[in-house]
């Protein structure tokens, strides 16, 4: 019996989740919602009643667990592959849960009130939201100055939030062009197969996202040469 993940293959969250998961090859079984569905939304609602995806399934150790973080964290120890994605050292896997949370609090939340507010034609003033965007880039072009990946020398748990944070919230904000630490990083990203692999499954999805004009062409269309 594997593991069955619920998730909607354009949700940034879940994008997170699927990075660890392909990271490591870990097997593992998709079950996508739709929360406009009312039996889609009361077979997740039945597996953790808040209601939102990603929610990992284990019916090896009867668990279900909701929340990214803690399904990563709970991956790297029952389900651990060739890349560790929280560090063993303490100190360092101290380092890698602050900026996961860097970015699912600093980028993902804003980025997520952007969007919701032109889903739902609110209209509302984002003045904050785009400030707190504009202020976590130059945190993060200044972290990556002299850095390869942001938290550990290996690709963690961080960078697997980090990559679809960034990947929406530059379609709302795009990054200054003179943050060259901040731009070639999302590069690195960008190219790292796991996400490849995400983005190449996200890719139907994308009309459905209300931002999808500034999403660029090379993500829209799969890379052929």
């Amino acid at each position: 019996m594997s593991l069955t993940l619920y998730y909607h293959p354009l949700a940034s969250f879940c994008h997170k989740v699927l990075i660890a998961l392909y990271e490591n090859g870990t097997e593992f079984e998709r079950r996508i919602i739709d929360l406009g569905d009312a039996a889609d939304s009361a077979e997740l609602l039945a597996l953790w009643p808040i209601g939102k995806f990603p929610v990992i399934r284990d019916p090896v150790h009867q668990r279900n667990l909701p929340e990214s973080s803690i399904i990563i964290e709970y991956l790297d120890r029952q389900y651990p592959g060739k890349h560790r994605l929280v560090p063993d050292d303490w100190d360092s896997a101290l380092e890698v849960r602050l900026w996961d949370r860097f970015f699912d609090h600093y980028v993902q939340v804003p980025m997520q009130q952007i969007v919701s507010d032109r889903l739902h034609a609110t209209n509302g003033d984002l003045s904050r939201e785009r400030a707190t965007l504009e202020t976590a880039y130059g945190m993060l072009d200044r972290r990556m100055a002299s850095r390869i990946w942001v938290a550990s020398p290996a690709f963690s748990m961080a960078d697997c939030a980090a990559a679809p944070a960034l990947f929406y919230a530059r379609t709302l904000v795009p990054f200054p062009d003179d943050y060259r630490h901040l731009s070639a990083y999302f590069e690195r990203l960008v190219q790292r197969p796991s996400f490849q692999r995400v983005i190449d499954e996200a890719r139907p999805w994308f009309s459905y996202y209300p931002f999808a004009e500034a999403i660029e062409q090379r993500f829209l269309a799969p890379d052929n040469t």
